[in-house]
Order: structure tokens, then sequence, then C-alpha cells
């Protein structure tokens, strides 16, 4: 039975880090300062994560490249900055925000 068990904790634990799990993502998050504009439920100075999962399903690119690009007028009147020091992490990023 622990042989089983220890299968399957491994099994999940490879499938979390193949996806991007929570916890690595939420630490690129803070790496790349996402959190002090954003967060997954409360809104700050810009969109939630949540919000913007709704309006972006199944546009990873679209997403990555407004996080290197910045955008305007989409969530509203503030616009979201370039931020080109997050460029190798936001596809993980993206991926993670649409999880939301």
């Amino acid at each position: 039975m622990k042989t089983l068990t220890t299968l399957a904790l491994a099994a999940a634990l490879a499938a979390a880090t193949a996806s991007g799990s929570a916890l690595a993502s939420d630490d690129l998050a803070k790496k790349n300062g996402c959190i002090a504009c954003h967060d997954a439920a409360a809104k700050k100075v810009g969109p939630t994560w949540k919000d913007i999962a709704a309006k972006n399903k199944g546009n990873e690119k679209g997403v990555a490249e407004a996080i290197v690009k910045g955008s305007k007028d989409k969530y509203g009147k503030i616009p979201m900055p370039p931020q080109a020091k997050a460029a190798a992490d936001a596809p993980a990023l993206a991926k993670w925000i649409l999880t939301h």
C-alpha cells in the first residue's frame, strides 16, 4: 500500500511540475513583481488573474505578449506597462494565469 501511495504522490508531483504548479508560478509572479498590481481574486491596480483568465480563455500567447509588451484600454483606464524583464517567464506566467 505504501508503494502505491508513493507512486501516486510521485505521479501527482510530476504532473504538477510539468504543467507549472501553482506554487512555482506564484513564485514567478512574486519574482517578476506581478503581485504589486495583481491578485488571484482581489482587484488591485490591475485586474485579477481570474478576470484576465475569463477574458483570455485559451489565449496563452496573447497573455504572454501582454505581459512583455504591456496593454492599454483592455481592463480600464490604467495601462499595463511593458514587463520586458519577465520575457523568459511570460509563457509560464500566462499559462498559470489562465488556470484561474
